[in-house]
């Protein structure tokens, strides 16, 4: 239950942003894709289950929740902490009707606002891309925001391990991940869940006739009953030459990480640091580096090149770092997610940094 204080933190904030935008009320779009409806989960405690949903901040006033009236039930209403809440037809037309002439910031304008609800708007209202404001505003996390990051990466770690111990080469992906998933389903993760193995450099679903080799990348991502995503994994089974270099790039990407990750570095700097070790190796880097990470799956700011964003103590960020060989086929790609604590990064999962063999046992 997320209390009255992190409930106006979390208004204060946006509201704090809104204002150096000069706008008049902020629009948070929220889909049932999964990492996109965490926005609206953020802002109104409602987790949506199925189609899509507004959350309406004013410059003043009290917030409003926006449900398309064709499918009555998007998830269940009564978990918002929002009184209003306002079921139509056209959610565009209301948008439109309520906010005609003025400037509304839209979290979500490129990637997730709904097309027929935009045509009939957007030539009403004057809306500012608000996606870098919003995450910013929300990186970096209260002591009750961290607590509930904490319980995500517990529950994760638990179902790597959960992975590990039914991995052998042979077995089908679907075998292997049921007993993480059906972990995370009786620990409240509900529907937030995203697990996947890489086949080759290539992300894939665990499909029952898809066998697992001799070597394994599982990539595990779920988000926890507090409803912040976190990603823990580590590759399993017996890498080759290549993937044995790339382990050691690991290494010391995960102890340079440690001091690199620290308040007052740019996100620029820490990829940097981070990425020394691949790149000394020659190897490219096939995914971001790492991004912060909370009831969004993907927010602001990435770790990656350019990106000046200063850190800040107190922020999430999952690292990942994606290497690839020049053939195409080998890879690395392990996860964990960072705290930015006053002295540096803290490794929330307690995985030491490894390829772990089938029969390995938790530590």
């Amino acid at each position: 239950m997320v209390s009255r204080e992190e409930i106006d933190r979390r208004y204060r904030l946006v509201r704090e942003a809104m204002a150096e935008q000069h706008l008049d009320a902020v629009l948070v779009c929220g889909s049932e894709y999964s990492g996109f409806e965490g926005a609206v989960t953020y802002m109104s405690g409602f987790v949506i289950v199925h189609r899509y949903a507004y959350v309406l901040l004013p410059r003043e006033g009290d917030p409003t929740i926006i449900f398309p009236a064709e499918a009555r039930y998007v998830g269940e209403h009564g978990t918002s902490w929002i009184e209003d809440q306002v079921f139509v037809e056209r959610p565009g037309k209301y948008i439109g009707d309520r906010l005609a002439a003025q400037r509304v910031g839209v979290y979500g304008l490129d990637y997730v606002m709904v097309v027929r609800d935009f045509e009939v708007t957007h030539l009403r209202v004057e809306f500012v891309p608000f996606d870098l404001e919003f995450d910013l505003a929300r990186a970096v996390k209260s002591s009750e925001e961290i607590e509930s990051v904490r319980e995500s990466v517990r529950i994760n770690t638990e179902g790597f391990w959960a992975f590990l111990e039914a991995y052998r080469p042979g077995k089908s992906a679907a075998e292997v991940l049921a007993p993480a998933e059906r972990l995370f389903v009786e620990a409240g993760c509900g529907r937030l869940t995203m697990n996947m193995v890489l086949i080759g450099p290539e992300f894939a679903m665990a499909r029952r006739h898809m066998i697992l080799g001799d070597f394994c990348i599982p990539s595990l991502e779920i988000a926890g009953p507090g409803g912040h995503w976190v990603e823990v994994s580590r590759a399993l089974g017996e890498p080759n030459a290549e993937v044995s270099t790339m382990l050691e790039a690991y290494e010391e990407y995960f102890e340079v990480t440690k001091s690199a990750l620290r308040p007052g570095a740019t996100a620029h700097d820490v990829h940097r640091a981070v990425s020394k070790g691949f790149t000394d190796r020659g190897y490219h880097l096939g995914h971001v580096t790492g991004h912060s990470i909370g009831m969004t799956m993907i927010e602001h700011p990435k770790i990656g090149e350019g990106v000046e964003t200063e850190i800040r103590e107190n922020m999430v960020f999952s690292m990942h770092p994606h290497v690839i060989a020049d053939n195409g086929v080998d890879c690395l790609y392990m996860q964990d997610t960072w705290l930015v604590t006053a002295d540096g990064g803290e490794p929330l999962a307690g995985l030491p940094m490894k390829i772990f063999r089938a029969g390995d046992v938790k530590v």
